[in-house]
């Protein structure tokens, strides 16, 4: 009997399963991400064969089995589609800590978490490394004085630099950079205190056509419009955050306003949509285009291309490459006279992206933008239909512009907030204010105004409409250093299990694709997301990978050993703690006691010692007589006493940073970063 009203329910939706296809190929992907072994080919054939007879039996009982088997068939294909991805975009990786010469071609500039400029190089070389061993691109971030080389795309550039493959999570089941870097193809990372020089000029021809003219279109906007205004005008259009202070990005995350410099749906569908009721407007204004041709399918074709182009002149990056593909799903909707905003073209564009990119999906991006489109969709055209029925209110013609920036800005604010929570552990508490004072300005002038620069650049007019948009940015930076002032403009909360945003992502997806009663399904993964998020546990201890720093929690929050170095991995803990304190705050709490050099903390699972400093491995048989737990900052050059655990740098770099949770029996056990990241291509 409940088998057969499952498959009624699933007859039900059959008109709809497209809708539900996402959800199913998300569902392989994250199995992929998920598992602690990379899948061997034998997997992949298992799941292949599986594969066919699912599509098999789809064919042969088209009702009833017939979509549970295309569903089961959607997760399998997408397992394969993730584990083809990561292998095709596989690139040598540097396996050792390098210090000498890197020549390289600049292929990207921008800056990094501590506002120095960093630059990106292919086409790398590195003094007696062979191509085997060698990264073929590396990201430098540049320190020091750098006053010799201004940097420029196409550059061939030499410098001497500390290099190393990427570093894994700062803490276990933390943010996997490693994972990042190897889909973005980036084999080692590093740093450089001495200048970098310039061995040869940009090469004429059309490798990296469109990176230098980026950078020149965004040095011509801040020459128009100097300053954090013309910072903030170069971001939107060309994607460069380079020429932004730490302040005002700071001041825009806070706000919840960091949104409007990606360059992601919101500009591609303002800029598509002004693109496209603009080539409407005036093509109708022509009696016999309008009445001869259909006006509307050229205007969609116009904002397709205008898209495109705005997709290449933004570097062609993974978030604007999602927003193009969500814009033109629907632009091509219009082509074939269906409706535009439906969660039918939703859904296509989910699928095409994560065919295309399925490492997507455990990014904060992709999640964000689709959680956005898909509510607003669903949303819109509930209020849609409501209004078709007789005798359902209706707003006053001259208050729906306002109410429908109202709707939008709260049920887009609604549904990414608990995925920005989640990433990165903040909530605006005044965003909706923000967004509701800065977002009709994007849209109203500043997006249009950039298209008229674009239009009339090439007559030597552009900078006109630049002049114009330089107040309604300085409006945006001004609503954003203002709302980040406000007490309480922010709270933070702690990282919560891995479980609670596929959670979410269920809940919404019923919330938005089940009928009628059933919709009430979806209370039930927000509850348990909800219950499993407030009752998360941080670890006791962490300590990181380079034995450096160790963090113990205490009644007033997690207290560090040390004030400063190591800056990142401290922040993070902080972060994932849900805690607002800096690192000269958390080092001042009571959580350790002696001299600098020792520090020792006592805390529920275990005696802990942190030997850092010259001599500190000569320090270590008389820690180990006091404590159940030695950390030590540099390599062990004696075997440690009997009964005493020693994490050394030597041990901590193949453990990776390292987590202390207490045992059934009253001890303590150990929780490795690599053990956690598990036996991956990225973590090889």
């Amino acid at each position: 009997m409940l088998v057969q009203t499952f498959l009624t329910r699933i007859e039900e939706e059959r008109g709809r399963l497209l809708h539900w296809a996402p959800l199913f190929l998300g569902t392989g992907i994250g199995l992929y991400f998920g598992v602690s072994r990379e899948p061997t080919m034998t997997v992949y054939a298992g799941l292949v064969l599986a594969i066919l007879a699912c599509l098999t039996s789809a064919r042969l009982w088209p009702w009833g089995i017939g979509p549970v088997a295309i569903g089961v068939a959607l997760v399998a294909t997408g397992v394969c589609l993730a584990g083809a991805r990561a292998h095709l975009v596989g690139q040598p990786v540097l396996g050792f800590r390098y210090y000498g010469p890197v020549e390289g071609r600049i292929v990207k500039i921008d800056r990094s978490q501590s506002d120095a400029v960093r630059l990106t190089l292919d086409q790398v070389r590195l003094d007696d490394v062979g191509p085997r061993n060698r990264a073929t691109t590396v990201r430098v971030s540049l320190h020091g004085d750098q006053r010799f080389l201004a940097p420029a795309i196409g550059q061939r550039i030499a410098l001497t630099a500390h290099l190393s493959g990427p570093n894994g999570a700062v803490e276990p089941g933390g943010f996997d950079f490693q994972r990042m870097a190897w889909f973005r193809g980036i084999g080692a990372v590093g740093y450089t205190r001495v200048p970098a020089l310039l061995l040869a000029p940009p090469e004429p021809g059309f490798a990296l056509v469109v990176g230098r003219m980026r950078q020149a279109i965004g040095a011509w906007v801040q020459r128009v419009l100097p300053g954090e205004t013309g910072a903030f005008a170069a971001a939107i259009t060309t994607g460069d955050r380079s020429a932004m202070s730490r302040d005002t990005i700071d001041a825009l995350r806070a706000s919840n306003l960091a949104h409007l410099l990606a360059i992601s749906g919101l500009h591609m569908g303002l800029l598509t949509g002004f693109i496209f009721q603009a080539m409407r407007m005036v093509l109708s204004l022509w009696q016999s285009v309008a009445l001869r041709y259909p006006i509307k399918k050229l205007a969609a074709c116009a904002a397709i291309l205008s898209g495109a182009f705005y997709l290449a002149l933004s570097g062609g990056n993974i978030a604007t490459e999602r927003a193009f593909i969500m814009v033109a799903t629907m632009f091509v909707a219009i082509l074939f006279d269906r409706r535009a905003l439906s969660l039918r073209a939703v859904a296509m564009a989910a699928l095409i992206v994560l065919t295309l990119h399925p490492e997507a999906l455990v990014e904060p991006g992709f999640q964000m933008s689709f959680a956005a489109t898909t509510a607003l969709v669903a949303v819109f055209g509930w209020l849609r239909d409501r209004a078709r029925n007789d005798g359902a209110w209706r707003a006053p013609k001259w208050a729906r512009p306002v109410l429908a920036v109202v709707i939008s800005s709260f049920v887009a604010g609604l549904a990414t907030a608990p995925i920005g929570a989640a990433h990165f552990n903040q909530i605006s508490h005044y965003g909706l204010v923000a967004n509701l004072l800065s977002v009709p300005v994007m849209g109203a002038l500043i997006m249009p105004l950039a298209v008229l620069a674009a239009v009339l650049s090439p007559i030597g007019l552009g900078w006109l409409p630049l002049k114009l948009m330089g107040p309604a940015i300085d409006w945006i930076i001004g609503v954003a250093r203002v709302v980040s002032s406000l007490d309480g403009a922010t709270g933070q909360v702690p990282a919560p299990p891995d479980m609670v945003l596929p959670l979410v992502a269920i809940g919404g997806i019923f919330a938005t694709l089940l009928r009628a009663r059933a919709r009430w399904l979806a209370l039930v993964p927000f509850v348990l997301a909800g219950l499993m998020w407030t009752q998360v546990t941080r670890p006791p201890v962490l300590i990181s990978a380079t034995g450096g720093l160790v963090g113990v929690m205490t009644p007033e929050g997690r207290a560090l050993s040390k004030p400063r170095g190591e800056g990142f991995a401290a922040l993070s803990w902080l972060e994932n703690d849900g805690d607002p304190a800096d690192q000269d705050t958390a080092f001042a709490r009571a959580g350790f006691t002696g001299a600098k050099g020792r520090m020792r903390a006592e805390v529920s699972v275990a005696t802990l010692i942190h030997l850092t400093g010259r001599g500190a491995g000569d320090r270590l048989a008389d820690a180990c007589a006091a404590a159940d737990l030695v950390v030590l900052s540099v390599k062990r050059t004696t075997p440690p006493p009997p009964g005493c655990t020693v994490l050394d740098r030597a041990t901590l770099s193949d453990t990776g940073a390292v987590a202390l949770w207490p045992d059934a029996a009253g001890g303590f056990r150990l929780q490795t970063a690599r053990a956690r990241a598990g036996d991956r291509l990225w973590t090889r």
